[in-house]
């Protein structure tokens, strides 16, 4: 026995569509009229499917028979979503009908994006430090050749492009790392209380220089959770060097390690690591996106810091590695608090 066109499309799990050789829509299965709306069937398909690029890739397939690909382009309310259509010619009714099927590609596509902007990203913060080391270079070799002043000072400015062309390349370095390793939980015992003083210790000189009183506040008992030490302590040292660097001198940057508790974000046992500082704050219509790649709240100040907008993104994927949760809490003029909760457990997802 041989199954009913129809029949044959309402097993698929994509939306498809077959078109009768007389241009009418002959069947549609559910996913297809989710996408397109009900109560199609029976009516011609330039009315139904209306994008150009779609009718003119299906009006070729019933000149030629030849099966084709192309995009179908549509919107949920709140996303764009990209679908790649296949269209191919299907014996029907004694002559060709056309066969079109979707796909959703969004993933792809968005992940595609993501990479376009990530290149662009690093290609625009290495071409400044470059432009003028270049630059620089020019100079010495031409006016300033012997200018013996103008040298020292030119050579001072190419070092600290040439630094922070080196801050960039260790953190994407960094980053890449963390990423390929993020899936894969690390179980080691790591003393938080050690950790936290390590960090502390090594930006003591940081925060002296920029004027700021550092504070550390430890839990009576020692606190041990299952994790990468050394990542760990980039977290702390990340979030604690941004707070000195941009709170302002003469402010507070307070860290705090709190005693085990139940966590509902965790849904089992959990600590928290705390960097606040009563600096100026940030608005809030910049905190969701603090994490992302390159963000930067204030771009020319970041950089003048020494800032490649990365640390935040490697704090949250080495929080996501060990299956945590960063919380970020900030009011203008009254400070920020980064609030890093970990899992005591080895076992809790």
């Amino acid at each position: 026995m041989t199954a009913a066109p129809r029949d044959i499309l309402m097993v698929l799990g994509i939306p498809a569509v077959l078109i009768a050789p007389d241009d009418r829509i002959f069947a549609v299965n559910a996913a297809a009229e989710k996408l397109l709306g009900k109560n199609i069937e029976g009516r011609h398909f330039i009315t139904a499917l209306r994008q150009p690029i779609l009718l003119d890739t299906i009006e070729q397939v019933q000149r030629d028979e030849t099966k084709r690909e192309t995009r179908y382009l549509t919107n949920d309310g709140q996303h764009d979503i990209t679908y790649r259509v296949t269209c191919g010619a299907v014996p029907m009714q004694g002559r060709q009908g056309v066969l079109v099927s979707f796909e959703d590609i969004t993933p792809m596509e968005q992940a595609g994006q993501m990479r376009r902007d990530f290149v662009a990203n690093v290609s625009h913060e290495l071409r400044t430090p470059l432009t003028a080391l270049l630059g620089f270079i020019e100079t010495l070799q031409g006016p300033a050749r012997n200018d013996v002043k103008a040298q020292e000072r030119f050579l001072g400015i190419m070092g600290a492009e040439a630094e922070r062309m080196n801050r960039l390349v260790s953190d994407l370095l960094s980053l890449s790392r963390v990423e390929a390793d993020e899936r894969v939980r690390p179980i080691d015992p790591v003393n938080l209380s050690t950790i936290l003083q390590q960090t502390r210790h090594s930006l003591a000189q940081l925060a002296e220089d920029a004027g700021i009183e550092m504070s550390l506040h430890l839990s009576e008992n020692s606190v041990t959770v299952p994790g990468d030490s050394d990542q760990l302590r980039q977290v702390l040292t990340n979030l604690v060097e941004n707070a000195i660097k941009y709170s302002g001198r003469g402010t507070c940057v307070r860290i705090t390690l709190g005693t085990p508790a139940y966590e509902n974000r965790l849904r089992g046992q959990g600590v928290r690591i705390e960097v606040s500082d009563n600096g100026p704050g940030i608005d809030a219509v910049h905190l969701p996106r603090l994490t992302e790649r390159f963000y930067r709240v204030d771009s020319h100040r970041s950089r003048e810091l020494g800032g490649t907008g990365l640390g935040l993104a490697i704090v949250k994927h080495i929080v996501n590695r060990h299956r945590g949760r960063l919380q970020v809490e900030s009011q203008q003029g009254k400070g920020t608090k980064f609030t890093v909760i970990l899992p005591l457990d080895g076992h809790q997802d």
